[in-house]
């Protein structure tokens, strides 16, 4: 069998903020590497960090601390988050942030006396969100890409990672095996180094914000490598996705969580504030409480026409929500919405998963030679991310990943042999809609929406995860039966299509089994039949693996390092 064969010091997987930040660190440590970026689009022009409209939080004003960020973190993860990389997380963010400005060019907004700019997000005790208006990620991302095309760093753009290939003894990792996209041409990467960026995806439910090329890919290439996977039942709705119609892929999109931060209300189909009823907090309560709240009122039939709720921002102003928020109203408008000066109609949408590899606060795995960052890891935010903690995340452990893998390499600088029957396996099984009789994919995407949507979304009972189990185990026949016309192979689409599913269903499969497991209910975790939280000073967080083809669940403690439940972190914590 021919395929091509590259070799590369570094391989980084993902350009999102954590492969971009990856890329400039391990340059910046070892400029003599080689290291190459391969990405599913283009290299800038995809990925989440991009689609990022609130800010980035981090402490820097009089009055907080990385301390009181840190509690934060702590709290909202429902005390499920691994403490030390939250730590971490908090701590580097103050680094991260001057690095953003000053060294790579970054520009936010500031206050009238020149200081940064902070504005207020949701489930914080502080105002820390730093934003470039509420279009943060084009420009992180925009300096990002500049700063890595002007360091030559190599690029493999259209090229589709599939598969994690080991060495023969399965004791390390030997490359990565992938698709050009341009070609359809298998591609084998070997490397001394890579890094999972990949980016999470929850886009097998009905409502979803990330674009549609993000499947989960990295996180189902780690299951399939026998990888741990951390808190999956974790995955979070933000509360307030446009509704545009069901008909149309704008329909999902976010309207930024700084709106109900600037004093947005929530409206049922009365046209009734109801937050009250769920949160002392109102609108500004964490991401979960507020799409449970949402979603209780969908449930109880008081709709907006299309089925969902409404956001009103015309009370603060529409002068001032047109200067404040000028990204958002311009998006609304391209939809035919007043979002200044009228109602919008939002629905809870699949936005995050909390969930993904274990990993250290170095980034490296349990797999000799691969390393993770961003949304393909679990345990920096537990059982609920912040609004503002995910770029951060992204930005921060990248930044990281770069660091070690570079002086990694310099201990480990030899390129290992891969498993040649793995890679004609894997092969094999990425040909195999070829030599199936061509179907449809559609009802198989729509069903994996219902099934994701209904029984294992935002609020969940065993009945329902039971029968979400068994319509998965369905889809996956169904798409095992279905197969793609053997054309060209070249940017073949349904090819890709059928590849997402692939992957969406696996990573389902992992999502449903981890919910059903967990009988209490933790942040972006509900279960109608177990609605207490449980005890927090023994809380544990479920771990995956695929052994065999089948799911095997276990449970770990919190190691409650820094500080434990009723406990408050010093302010000279270390």
């Amino acid at each position: 069998m021919s395929i091509k064969r590259l070799q590369t010091d570094v391989l980084i997987l993902g350009s999102g903020g954590a492969g971009l930040f990856a890329a400039l660190h391990a340059h910046q440590s070892a400029p003599d590497l080689k290291i190459t970026v391969a990405v599913k689009g283009l290299l800038g022009k995809c990925g989440c960090t991009r689609m990022v409209q609130g800010g980035y939080n981090v402490a820097l004003a009089q009055g907080d601390s990385v301390e009181r960020h840190f509690m934060d973190t702590i709290e909202g993860s429902k005390w499920l988050a691994d403490q030390e990389l939250a730590w971490t997380l908090v701590k580097t963010a103050v680094e991260r942030i001057h690095e953003l400005e000053n060294e790579l060019g970054c520009f936010f907004d500031r206050n009238p006396d020149g200081t940064v700019h902070q504005k207020a997000f949701a489930g914080q005790t502080f105002d820390r969100t730093v934003h470039k208006g509420d279009l943060t990620g084009i420009e992180i991302i925009n300096r990002l890409a500049e700063q890595v095309w002007s360091r030559g760093i190599n690029r493999l753009e259209e090229h589709r990672a599939v598969e994690l290939i080991k060495t023969p003894d399965g004791s390390a990792l030997a490359g990565v095996l992938m698709i050009d996209m341009r070609s359809g041409e298998f591609v084998f990467v070997q490397a001394k180094a890579v890094l999972l960026a990949t980016g999470g995806g929850p886009t097998m439910y009905k409502f979803h914000t990330p674009s549609g090329d993000k499947s989960c890919d990295g996180l189902s290439m780690a299951l399939r490598a026998g990888l741990p996977l951390r808190d999956m039942e974790m995955v979070q709705f933000h509360p307030t996705g446009l509704l545009a119609g069901k008909e149309t892929r704008m329909t999902g999109t976010v309207l930024e969580e700084g709106l109900r931060g600037a004093g947005g209300w929530l409206l049922n189909g009365n046209k009734e504030r109801f937050m009250q009823n769920y949160d002392p907090r109102n609108e500004r309560a964490t991401r979960d409480i507020v799409s449970r709240g949402i979603y209780s009122e969908m449930r109880a039939g008081r709709t907006s026409p299309n089925g969902g709720v409404y956001i009103q921002m015309s009370h603060l102003g529409p002068d001032k929500v047109r200067k404040q928020f000028k990204g958002m109203v311009e998006r609304c408008g391209d939809c035919g919405f007043d979002l200044a000066g009228d109602l919008v109609e939002v629905v809870p949408t699949a936005h995050y998963m909390m969930g993904g590899v274990q990993f250290k606060p170095d980034c490296t795995t349990e797999l000799h030679g691969l390393f993770a960052a961003g949304e393909d890891t679990g345990g920096v935010h537990g059982a609920n991310r912040l609004g503002g903690n995910g770029v951060a995340n992204s930005t921060v452990f990248g930044g990281i990943a770069g660091d070690s893998m570079a002086a990694w390499v310099k201990q480990n600088n030899a390129l290992r042999m891969p498993d040649e029957s793995a890679i004609s396996a894997a092969i094999a099984a990425m040909e195999a809609p070829f030599r199936q009789p061509a179907g449809r994919l559609d009802a198989i995407r729509e069903g994996l929406y219902d099934c994701m949507w209904d029984d294992a979304g935002i609020m969940r009972t065993e009945a329902g995860l039971l029968r979400a189990r068994k319509r998965l185990a369905e889809l996956s026949e169904a798409l095992a039966a279905t197969g793609v016309a053997d054309g060209h192979r070249g940017f073949n689409v349904t090819w890709h299509d059928w590849l997402n599913l692939r992957s969406l269903i696996d990573v389902s499969r992992v999502i449903v089994e981890a919910a059903l497991s967990r009988e209490d209910s933790r942040g972006a975790h509900f279960r109608d039949d177990f609605p207490a939280t449980g005890d927090l000073p023994s809380s544990s967080f479920t771990v995956v693996r695929q052994r065999n083809g089948e799911l095997d669940i276990t449970r770990s403690p919190v190691q409650f390092t820094r500080v434990a439940p009723g406990q408050t972190i010093l302010e000279d914590a270390a």
